[in-house]
């Protein structure tokens, strides 16, 4: 008898376990991506370039939205491009919490949504052209700065 008790016991654990509801997407996203993890590391190899508004390549400097672009095309081999507000617009939007290495991350810093974006490499950081310093780095996305102006993350790959 206890043996069938054990058994009823097991079973009901996992039709338990099999009717539970699906985590949320994001939730179901992998830890990585081998594209956004090549994005993350073309990114990385960009730090110290110059900035110019507009700018589109390395050679002449490069601002937000050109560096995300240079990135993806080179990196990913993806085309996207325009300003922040557009790539954020052809973005799947993600959640916060679900950012993977290649992600973008977006951030109103001059009065206006969508006015900047950097490339997420991890561990709460990422790569982005700031007009201010004049040059590509990293910058942590819970410094105050960013984090008060942080508007959302969108993904490109699954």
């Amino acid at each position: 008898m206890q043996i069938r008790t054990l058994i009823a016991g097991g079973l009901l654990l996992l039709l338990a376990a099999c009717a539970s509801a699906p985590p949320p997407p994001d939730a179901q996203r992998a830890a990585f991506s081998e594209k956004g993890n090549e994005v993350a590391l073309f990114a990385l190899g960009l730090i110290d370039t110059g900035y110019r508004f507009g700018g589109k390549n390395p050679e002449a400097g490069l601002d937000c939205s050109g560096m995300v672009s240079y990135i993806y095309r080179h990196g990913a081999g993806l085309k996207i491009g325009g300003s922040a507000a557009d790539i954020a617009g052809k973005g799947r939007p993600i959640e916060r919490a679900s950012l993977r290495p290649g992600d973008l991350v977006f951030f109103n810093t001059r009065n206006a949504p969508f006015s900047h974006v950097g490339v997420y490499i991890g561990e709460n950081r990422f790569v982005h052209a700031p007009s201010g310093n004049g040059r590509v780095r990293i910058d942590q996305m819970n410094a105050n700065y960013y984090a008060q102006r942080f508007e959302a993350a969108r993904s490109y790959f699954d």
